[in-house]
């Protein structure tokens, strides 16, 4: 993959977007999935969305939960407004490293500088070392800030590739407490790709509205008990600061051409105001353990 910040010329067509800095472990998911492509960091989620809407990026790798965090709750508040379609999903193991600069040792380190997140998945390490936290806001970002400086008593948690890029070196390697941290993320572009129903185990992703009443939610999702549907995430939102309705962000295993999906989805517009197919899209090996 070209690197992150030889990106003045890179193809439109040919550019996959991630927010942060370059060495993010957004970054990493894009080199992993899209080796081929040029991976270009955005300083934000709309920055981000906004160049896949735009046309100045292909795709865009975005992180929608992990198992240690949660809910990345900026993204579920952003896909409902984004012009874009889901077209597929990876399951991305975080390794946290203690990242310095050349000739610290991990006995000199007195601060880490991090993400909340990954300082708060590696609390076991940082007790261990007595190493004080400081809360950055990016990963990668604390690792470029801590080669800058050159301080050989600081450090960032952040991943091994943050650590080719800036020059540092990795003082402690998978200092997470939590052996199954791992972030999924979406893949979001202008248009959608089917990957067809007999193509193997997909997922299916939509938005829905519902008048706030009683029995609203469960008369829409009765359809999918009925037939066996697994539903697999469902978030809520407010729509525009109304009270009198809701809007859910939702998926669920299948393919829409699947008689039981099909029919899930038909008593859902039934009780639904809206549904608005965000993408289907084939489920990661990672989901059946592979």
């Amino acid at each position: 993959m070209t690197d992150s910040n030889d990106n003045a010329t890179a193809d439109p067509a040919n550019t996959i977007v991630f927010q942060g800095y370059a060495g993010a472990y957004s970054d990493l998911a894009c080199r992993q999935v899209y080796p081929a492509m040029t991976s270009l960091p955005c300083p934000t989620f709309e920055e981000a969305f906004a160049a896949v809407e735009e046309g100045r990026a292909r795709l865009a790798m975005i992180p929608i939960e992990n198992s240690v965090a949660g809910r990345v709750a900026d993204i579920h508040q952003l896909i409902p407004h984004a012009q874009l379609h889901m077209i597929g999903e990876h399951f991305q193991r975080v390794n946290h490293h203690l990242l310095a600069v050349k000739g610290a040792t991990l006995a000199g380190i007195k601060v880490a500088r991090s993400h909340v997140h990954a300082l708060s998945q590696c609390r076991i390490f940082l007790r261990k070392h007595g190493i004080r936290s400081i809360v950055h806001a990016d990963t990668a970002g604390a690792a470029r800030d801590i080669a800058e400086k050159g301080d050989a008593s600081e450090a960032a948690i952040a991943s091994e590739l943050a650590a080719e890029i800036y020059g540092l070196q990795s003082l402690a390697a998978n200092i997470e407490d939590a052996a199954h941290n791992t972030t999924r993320f979406v893949i979001f572009a202008r248009e959608p790709v089917d990957p067809g129903a007999d193509n193997g185990p997909a997922m299916t992703a939509f938005l829905f509205r519902v008048r706030n009443i009683p029995a609203a939610l469960y008369k829409a999702l009765g359809g999918f008990a009925t037939n066996g549907v697994n539903m697999t995430k469902l978030e809520s939102y407010m729509v525009e600061g109304n009270f009198a309705s809701s809007e859910f962000y939702a998926e669920v295993e299948g393919h829409p051409e699947h008689g039981a999906l099909k029919l899930a989805l038909e008593e859902l517009q039934f009780y639904s105001e809206k549904v608005r197919i965000l993408g289907t899209f084939s489920q990661h090996p990672f989901r059946r353990g592979g």
